[in-house]
This record gives structure tokens, C-alpha cells and sequence, in this order.
């Protein structure tokens, strides 16, 4: 957060987020989770629901599918004040899915079919532009904003656009009561790191 080390932090966060996707994102030298992740992984065990694991039941494509809409929501509307991603070149129906919120706080039923029916290619392109975005979003932050709150008109744009489910709201505290740094260092790469590596354990464990 300090002015004087931003572009230092800039490069660390472009460095480790470049890591959590695939290499077509920034043409990495290095192997990078979502690599990993998706190395001879069968269709089945993306789809795989409920899952048997002591963090979570959800699918891959669910953990998928929820990083990318969170880090599309935070990223675009409460940092940069600009449209979800989501809401542009008709993801919706390219993906076949049967939400537009985060996921969380979903029924069985609704994880159920958003994992048997979602299209796993438009997902990762999905995913892949919402990551290019982020990217082009924290390169355009200048000294000290990363200091700034996040903006209740933004927030309140979220909650309009049924970003969360009512169960949810939750969330749009807990955005609230974040910095744009605060933001940075959540949803757009430590949330990705905590669902990629439940990701890669569900793979281990139905994949053998």
C-alpha cells in the first residue's frame, strides 16, 4: 500500500497471479497451477458431485466456475468501476449456465446441475479473460490507490445485479469493509490459490 513501493507490488502481483492460470494467459516460463490442475484430467472428474473431501463437496467446475466469478465481480465493479465480464459476449449462454452470482451459498440441486451442464471449454475461456482483465486493471493503478476503499455505489451496482445470492449478502459486507489492496490479496489471488489446490486434491483423489 505504500505509493513509494507500488510498482514493486504491481510486478509481485502480476508474478504470482500469472502463476494461478494457465500458461496462454501471459506465456509463462513456469508451470502454473491451473496447468496442473487440468493435465490429463477425465471430463468425469471435473463434473465429479458431490465430492468426498474434508474441505468440500462441490465439483471442479464448481471451484472453477466460483473463482472466476468472484475475481470478475471484485476486479471489474468494486476496483475498476467498470462492467462484469460476465455480462459481456454472451457468457451465459456459452457456458449453459443456470447462474449469474457467485455461488455461493448454492442448493445441492444448483451446484448439481451447474456441474453436469456447464461447457468446460467456455469456461476456461471465461476464466482465461477475466484473468487478462485483472491484469490490465492492476497495471493501470496508479501510487496510492491501492489505499482506497471500496466505493457503496459499486457495491450497491453488485447487489443489483443479483452478484449474490439473498443467502449471500454476507459477502457484500465483508467487500465492504475491504481496501483495494485488501481486495488484491483475496479474491484475486489467494482466493484463487485456496479453491485451485482444493481443485487439485479432488483430482488426486478420484484420479488416480
Amino acid at each position: 500500500m505504500k505509493p513509494d513501493e507500488h510498482e514493486e507490488a504491481i510486478d509481485l502481483f502480476l508474478k504470482q497471479h500469472a502463476l494461478l492460470y494457465s500458461r496462454a494467459m501471459d506465456h509463462s516460463e513456469y508451470p502454473t497451477m491451473e496447468d496442473d490442475l487440468l493435465e490429463g484430467i477425465k471430463e468425469e472428474t471435473l463434473r465429479q458431485y458431490p465430492v468426498n473431501a474434508p474441505d468440500t463437496r462441490n465439483s471442479i467446475v464448481w471451484h472453477l466456475w466460483h473463482i472466476a466469478r468472484i475475481e470478475d465481480m471484485t476486479m471489474n465493479v468494486l476496483v475498476n468501476g467498470s462492467d462484469q465480464i460476465f455480462h459481456t459476449n454472451n457468457w451465459f449462454d456459452k457456458m449453459k449456465v443456470n447462474a449469474s452470482h457467485s455461488g455461493n451459498e448454492m442448493e445441492t440441486e444448483e451446484v448439481a446441475e451447474l456441474s453436469s451442464t456447464m461447457d468446460i471449454e467456455e469456461l476456461l475461456l471465461y476464466r482465461l479473460a477475466v484473468g487478462r482483465q485483472t491484469r490490465d486493471i492492476m497495471k493501470s493503478l496508479r501510487p496510492g490507490q491501492l489505499k482506497n476503499k471500496v466505493e457503496s455505489a459499486r457495491l450497491r451496482k453488485l447487489t443489483e445485479q443479483g452478484a449474490v445470492k439473498d443467502k449471500a449478502q454476507w459477502l457484500i459486507d465483508y467487500w465492504g469493509s475491504k481496501t483495494v489492496a485488501g481486495l488484491v490479496l483475496m479474491p484475486a489471488t489467494r482466493h484463487n490459490f485456496l479453491h485451485l489446490n482444493r481443485s487439485m486434491r479432488i483430482k488426486n483423489k478420484y484420479q488416480r
